[in-house]
């Protein structure tokens, strides 16, 4: 274990930790990570009182901490190294714990659509962890679906923050996905597409090749713009696609008062995040050979909320089982990086099986 090859100082607490006696058993401890565009959030969680209450729901946290955006394709991978290895760090000196008490660590995090990407993180994991530390990398829709099933990977799960992505996986282990591949390549159901489709409504509307919309004053004024002509600047001052999603609100106010543009908009991006979910369950069969069978699909992330009147969520669940009767909606009583840390936790036990935790 090396002392943090991006910053040493990250792991200064436990030089303390050195000067107490080891932990034993009872102290061990499982790390989950949910690694978004917007943010990244880790958690630290007793095993022994997962051993002890397997079905506490949701389980304490020892701790809990927050940095920003882990993504490397977001942010490049020296970046997104640092800001794992500093949540990680912090959820543990938070918790009182260190890494040797660890036994198992999962990350969820977008971004990782290959298994060269989970390598690399693996790579800088092994560089951080003893090696009795298990460790486990899989994309955040992963991490996602177990926050709704309670760490039981079955049934489909639909993100949609500031991108968008479906997941699913069977009762035998198969997997397939559907969209989240970014903003570029089409993931117009997310919170980037939606609030990038009104952007542009407010441009055509400028220059004559649209309708005239409440988006414009809505936005501009939100922005502290003046005219849509600002709007180019600061569109391209800051490429950040979490700023831009964060105009879904603004977007969502417009439908709800009439706008016709706005509304289209969120019609489009509700029958978009139905297709992804469609695109999965077909594919999986999860819906059995008859169409009608029952199973769970976890709607996850901000575009998803309740909003007032106007509710995206509640629209996509409704396109949803037009198709998909059987379609169970869950909303996750635990946030996506508890349900990494259950991951850990079962792929820790199913690997140990027989060995018990006092």
């Amino acid at each position: 274990m090396k002392n943090g090859y991006v910053n040493g100082d990250v792991w200064s607490f436990e030089r303390h930790h050195q000067r107490l006696p080891p932990p034993d058993a009872s102290c061990d401890v499982v790390l989950g990570l949910d690694g978004g565009t917007t943010s990244t959030v880790c958690v630290c969680i007793s095993i022994r009182h997962l051993h002890l209450h397997p079905c506490s729901d949701p389980p304490p946290l020892l701790a809990r901490a927050v940095a920003g955006c882990s993504n490397h394709n977001s942010v490049g991978e020296a970046a997104a190294r640092e800001t794992l290895e500093q949540v990680m760090a912090e959820a543990l000196s938070k918790s009182g714990s260190n890494r040797s008490a660890v036994q198992a660590v999962c990350l969820g995090v977008s971004g990782v659509n290959h298994p060269t990407d989970q390598e690399m993180i693996l790579s800088w994991l092994r560089l951080i962890f003893p090696s009795h530390v298990k460790l486990f990398v899989q994309n955040d829709s992963v991490a996602a679906l177990a926050s709704g099933t309670m760490g039981k990977l079955h049934g489909c799960v639909l993100i949609a923050g500031t991108g968008c992505i479906s997941y699913g996986i069977t009762k035998d282990g198969r997997e397939a996905r559907a969209a989240g591949a970014g903003p570029v390549l089409g993931d117009w159901g997310s919170g980037y597409g939606i609030a990038a489709q009104a952007l542009t409504a407010i441009i055509r509307a400028q220059d004559g090749r649209g309708p005239q919309t409440m988006l414009t004053n809505r936005i501009l004024n939100t922005l502290g713009l003046s005219s849509s002509d600002e709007l180019i600047g600061w569109t391209y001052a800051d490429r950040s696609w979490a700023r831009i999603a964060a105009l879904v609100p603004e977007v969502v106010s417009c439908a709800e008062a009439g706008d016709q543009i706005a509304n289209k908009i969120l019609v489009d991006a509700v029958q978009e995040l139905a297709l992804i979910v469609k695109a999965v369950v077909q594919r999986l069969q999860l819906c059995g050979e008859d169409g009608n069978g029952s199973f769970p699909i976890v709607m996850v992330g901000g575009v998803l909320e309740a909003n007032k009147k106007w509710d995206i969520g509640k629209e996509v669940i409704s396109c949803i089982q037009k198709n998909f009767p059987g379609a169970h909606p869950i909303t996750p009583k635990v946030e996506p990086a508890v349900g990494a840390a259950l991951l850990a936790w079962n792929f820790l036990t199913k690997e140990s099986e027989g060995n018990g935790y006092c």
